[in-house]
């Protein structure tokens, strides 16, 4: 089925309601293990209609959020929603109490209900008006950042269509676009930190509701840890300070030379990896579209099954035009059994990336699509981004059907920015965990501790002379500070693992491959730990893994005389 042609109707929540009320009746009262995996069904059968309305509605609202009906139902769905939780968590209580939890955990497994013990962490009926809050808020932040229309050399563009020029190897041109993106944010700068001050009380307020002395706790709940502790994450924190960022210090000191500039480096000549222009793809979205498919049927069976269903179904809206949200997405619609792709190509080299990271979320999606139950489907958010990270690294060998002639200048940049991205990434982590400490904290202090930060984890960025980000305020621009707190250390787990496969590809890529369709296929039923052991990876909670990574990174790149790619 086409995406254009499945139906959107609006749940009606009175039903529902009604209905998981009835399957928590008949769970309770059921006599045998049919009869309580009957009422299950039923409730995975509604679960699944309500994830494919709010799924619907997301992505027609993203593809253009002019459009009044969508936005309507996301604001919907995004306010009444939560009032189902409440029933919700009382089935849930009663599979878990169910005499017959052995019987479910010898069909499906028992990390689903390991999940949904953590998962009734994050809900009390009292906090309902704070999460409809919480979903208006983010809802406000993506209009906003949807909204913009940048005017640049006669033209006005999007902040997705600004990129290009923010990547021009004409100095003046490249840190114009950066002062015209900077001028946006600036102008509704203090929208931004009222919208972001109003998130972390509202967070913060929840979290106090249910008896945790922060929101850190219930943050991570929400996000599903069920193998690892924040105690973990600031271990990885510390080894990436010890190993990343002196590697990634090393490819930034280059990267000055290479261009002829002053280290450390302000924002716009950051972005400009070779003086002669940073590799960009060949032909237009239909070329790039269609070397995609040609790799996707290279790579694998599976994957040449995967690329022609997506083709087939119109599963992907990738063109940037006015009034679409910002940013690039995967997510699921279980009643189509099927994954959708949102990206706002730019003619950079991230419209690869949309069709190598975002495909490769959907290729796991398409994988797990028919899997019982639907919580079996999808581990957590790091290990997903390990399907998507390392899928960009599998794209090498096709590199010169996507960039001709610069495909060393694409495969050298991508290895040294997944080096310097794993310091960026642990700095937003770092940041929220600051802030949700202390979330009495005025919109100056935050941008204080982001300055702090800057210099602690990306120690080869200058500040001032870029306004907005040479101020240190461009947290404002990443948005899953405000859309889906403590998720970026996810990518740079991911990035982690993805560098580990990398690095069996360079002398086994039939093994790694099979390693990772082996991590794939396991989909939601490990934990993220059992996952990196599954592939005989190191953990990243250690110093081993950033300290091999970084290690091998660095000799690979040793060994490309980027002068000559430059």
């Amino acid at each position: 089925m086409k995406f254009s042609d499945m139906t959107y109707t609006r749940p009606d929540l009175e039903a529902a309601k009604a209905q998981i009320q009835a399957n928590t009746k008949a769970l309770r009262e059921a006599k045998t293990f049919g009869e309580a995996k009957a009422a299950f069904l039923e409730m995975q059968k509604l679960e699944s209609a309500l994830r494919t309305a709010d799924a619907l509605s997301y992505i027609r609202h993203t593809i253009d959020t002019r459009d009044a009906y969508y936005d309507e139902e996301a604001r919907f769905l995004a306010e009444h929603l939560p009032l189902l939780k409440e029933d919700e968590q009382e089935f849930q209580k009663a599979l878990l109490a169910s005499p017959f939890r052995p019987d479910f955990e010898g069909e499906y497994g028992a990390l689903f209900l390991k999940d949904m013990e953590m998962e009734l962490k994050t809900f009390i009926p009292a906090i309902v008006p704070l999460m409809q809050r919480e979903n208006a808020l983010v809802l406000d932040y993506d209009q906003l950042i949807a909204s913009a229309q940048i005017p640049f050399e006669g033209g006005v563009y999007t902040l997705s269509q600004l990129t290009p020029f923010k990547q021009d190897p004409d100095d003046a041109r490249r840190r114009a676009a950066w002062e015209a993106e900077g001028r946006f944010y600036l102008e509704h700068g203090e929208e931004l930190d009222a919208l972001y001050d109003e998130l972390v009380q509202v967070r913060t307020r929840q979290a106090r509701e249910m008896g945790y002395e922060n929101f850190i706790e219930l943050g991570y709940y929400r996000m599903g840890r069920n193998s690892y502790t924040k105690e973990d994450v600031e271990k990885f924190r510390a080894a990436v300070v010890k190993y990343l960022v002196p590697a990634a210090e090393q490819v930034v000191k280059a990267q000055a030379k290479r261009l002829g500039k002053e280290y450390p480096l302000n924002f716009a000549d950051a972005a400009l990896f070779y003086r002669t222009g940073n590799a960009v793809p060949q032909g237009g979205p239909d070329e790039i579209l269609a070397q995609g498919v040609e790799f996707y049927h290279d790579l694998s069976p599976e994957t040449a099954e995967f690329i022609d269903f997506m083709m087939d179904g119109e599963l992907m809206d990738v063109l940037s035009r006015t009034g679409k949200a910002g940013g690039g997405y995967c997510t699921d619609i279980p009643d189509y059994h099927c994954p959708f792709i949102f990206a706002n190509f730019n003619g950079t080299q991230g419209d690869v990336e949309v069709i190598t990271h975002e495909a490769g979320h959907a290729f796991a999606s398409y994988m797990a699509r028919n899997l019982e139950p639907l919580e079996n489907r999808s581990p957590t958010m790091e290990s997903c981004e390990i399907h998507s990270m390392t899928m960009e690294f599998f794209a090498w060998p096709w590199s010169e059907k996507f960039f001709g002639p610069q495909a060393d200048k694409f495969r050298y940049k991508h290895l040294s920015d997944a080096i310097t991205f794993i310091p960026y990434g642990t700095m937003v982590d770092h940041f929220q965990h600051l802030v949700y400490e202390n979330p009495d904290m005025t919109p100056a202090q935050r941008h204080e501790i982001w300055r702090d930060l800057l210099g602690t984890y990306m120690p080869w960025m200058k500040l001032g002379e870029i306004s907005f980000y040479g101020d240190a305020k461009g947290w404002q621009r990443q948005s899953h500070i405000y859309q889906v707190p403590f998720y970026y250390i996810d990518y740079c787990l991911a990035q982690t693992a993805a560098l580990e496969f990398w690095a069996l590809m360079q002398t086994d890529r039939a093994a790694a491959w099979q390693r990772y369709l082996g991590l794939v296929k396991l989909a939601g039923t490990r934990t993220f730990t059992e996952l990196v052991a599954s592939a005989g990876l190191d953990t990243p909670f250690g110093d081993d893994a950033l300290r091999t990574v970084s290690a091998a990174a660095l000799r690979w790149l040793e060994q490309v005389d980027p002068t000559a790619l430059a």
